[in-house]
């Protein structure tokens, strides 16, 4: 029959992509076995708690909770001492629960925030994406600064560039009064659903890899959710300069009229694993947020289409998977960006949510 060979040879790459996917999973289970942590809180500053919205996941508490064993709470100093002694433990915690939310730890600022960031000791890494925002204070930065009214869909934070973070620490400085959540999914999770689902489409595009286009405005626009310029995204304002830098991303650009630029990604993965996770795979992609766009698109690596259908399905199930809590003020959520996608929800003013990215 005409067109057979194709569907065996793609039949024959799907299964090459499961097998390889397969052992992927014996070897990080190894090295997850090989590196397991201690589960209980170190010493006695730290006790597990609660909050709202929290799962059990895979046998773990998402997020995890730590608040002091003190009655009454305590200061930053103490807390950035605590995490100087224990980064290990925490780093474990971190992997192990794919979340972790200090709270009550009387963290007032953006200045007392970055003493927390540094005591984690991991080390920077520069923001590079789409969203509008301004430093602050030593490794801190605003939070997406596109309008409250609007939503930022879910995302690994730069999961379209070379290097990405590994852990992304929020901090609330000032809680809206309303809405205004960030919340979160294991991203694992994403991807066993889309298998039970669309088993054919998700090995198929795995083993396609997937090409994104991306237009940005020369100058930022905080009117927009992707507002931000690329003569801040590449620091330069030399057209030269900064199509060097895309290169050194990963990215093609193509330089526009207006005097912004089309930026163009590919192929990347669809889903990933990383060591230490149990093997799970990743739905390490922002097709939902970026298939069909104005300012984007998303298809796959080859050119071809991806269904509109198996798009909504999925913003669909990363919905159902969500996590959120209210926020309280000082609270600090530390993300593990290789198993979380994270977003915004719309709030009323005022909010104040500051970002560090750390490898």
């Amino acid at each position: 029959m005409e067109g057979s060979g194709d569907h065996e040879a793609l039949m024959a790459a799907l299964m090459a992509n499961r097998q390889l996917l397969e052992a992927k999973v014996a070897i990080n289970n190894a090295i997850l076995t090989a590196n397991d942590v201690p589960t209980s809180p170190p010493g006695d500053f730290f006790v597990v708690g609660e909050c709202d919205g929290q799962k059990t996941i895979d046998g773990e508490q998402v997020p995890l909770v730590l608040t002091p064993a003190i009655e009454g709470g305590t200061r930053h100093e103490a807390l950035v001492a605590a995490l100087r002694a224990e980064r290990e433990w925490l780093e474990g915690k971190v992997v192990a629960n794919s979340a972790v939310l200090l709270r009550g730890f009387g963290v007032r600022d953006a200045a007392e925030f970055d003493a927390v960031v540094e005591a984690l000791g991991w080390p920077d890494i520069r923001y590079v994406g789409p969203a509008p925002r301004t430093h602050v204070h030593g490794r801190v930065w605003t939070a997406n600064e596109g309008p409250l009214e609007q939503s930022v869909y879910f995302h690994h934070e730069m999961v379209l560039i070379k290097e990405f973070p590994e852990k992304v620490i929020l901090f609330c400085e000032l809680p809206p009064p309303e809405g205004g959540e960030t919340p979160f999914v294991p991203s694992f999770r994403v991807t066993e659903r889309a298998l039970e689902e669309f088993p054919e489409m998700v090995e198929e595009l795995d083993v396609k890899g997937l090409r994104y286009t991306f237009t940005a405005p020369s100058n930022n626009n905080t009117g927009s959710m992707r507002g931000r310029g690329w003569e801040d995204a590449f620091a330069t304002s030399d057209k030269a300069e900064a199509d060097k830098r895309a290169k050194a991303l990963g990215m093609d650009v193509e330089w526009l009229l207006d005097g912004g630029v089309k930026t163009i990604l590919g192929p990347r993965p669809l889903t990933r694993v990383f060591p230490g996770r149990k093997g799970q795979r990743m739905w390490f992609n922002t097709v939902v947020g970026m298939h069909g766009k104005e300012l984007s698109s998303a298809t796959a690596a080859d050119g071809s289409e991806i269904p509109a259908s198996f798009v909504q399905r999925c913003e669909e199930i990363i919905e159902e998977e969500s996590i959120q809590f209210r926020w309280r003020k000082g609270d600090i959520l530390i993300l593990d960006n290789l198993a979380t996608l994270h977003g915004r929800r719309p709030s009323l003013p005022p909010r104040r949510v500051l970002v560090a990215t750390c490898k």
